[in-house]
């Protein structure tokens, strides 16, 4: 079974657009690679965390910072194909 991403985002501080972006931008890059992207509204407020399956690879709260779509896409890669060239986002 292909792995599932899940970002999990704060409604009320409006992070549904930016996971939604964020999905859209996986979703693109890792289609043979993945089942899906799930957006999951947290009840905890401030929260962005992004994991697969039940491994996290960005939270938020841990980093201070949102993560960027290149550093995004190789931890995702690292974790569901360590094999895939990601292009122009690898320089």
């Amino acid at each position: 079974m292909k792995p599932t991403i899940t970002i999990e985002y704060c409604p009320k501080c409006n992070w549904m657009m930016r996971a939604a972006y964020m999905a859209q931008e996986l979703l693109t890059t890792f289609t043979d690679d993945i089942y899906g992207v799930t957006l999951h509204p947290s009840e905890t407020s401030g929260k962005y965390t992004i994991s697969v399956d039940d491994t996290v690879l960005f939270d938020r709260k841990e980093k201070g910072r949102f993560p960027e779509i290149k550093e995004l896409k190789q931890l995702v890669r690292d974790q569901v194909n360590p094999d895939k060239s990601l292009g122009h986002s690898e320089r």
